[in-house]
């Protein structure tokens, strides 16, 4: 299960950082980076569930952080659907400012986690 986990984590991490860089880059949210951001919380959502099976005593940082992550990539993805069918320019254009903030607050629990997995 273990490894499970491993990749999905890694999975997200790719997936993830992928469409909010790749909207980044571009400056405009479209249907792949919406799609990207999409499978990114599917992996996290799935190595989290897989970890959470696993671990004995989570660290109450890390739980608390990768949830509030969770909750953040999941009101992300909706909200980049919302504005991506509604087709508004401006929101299109300016939505990778939010995406880059739910990534940085993503990396606080897939960092904590690769710190405290490695200091077991």
């Amino acid at each position: 299960m273990l490894i499970i986990a491993v990749v999905s984590i890694v999975l997200a991490f790719i997936f993830y950082t992928w469409g909010v860089w790749g909207e980044k880059i571009k400056k405009i949210l479209n249907k792949k980076f919406l799609s990207l951001f999409w499978i990114g919380l599917f992996f996290d959502t799935t190595g989290t569930s897989f970890m959470a099976m696993i671990s004995k005593n989570p660290q109450p940082f890390h739980k608390i952080t990768g949830m509030a992550a969770i909750i953040l990539m999941l009101i992300h993805a909706l909200w980049g659907t919302t504005v991506y069918l509604k087709k508004d320019e401006k929101w299109l254009k300016n939505f990778h400012k939010f995406s880059f903030f739910v990534w940085l607050v993503w990396l606080i629990p897939f960092l904590s986690g690769m710190f405290f997995g490695v200091s077991r």
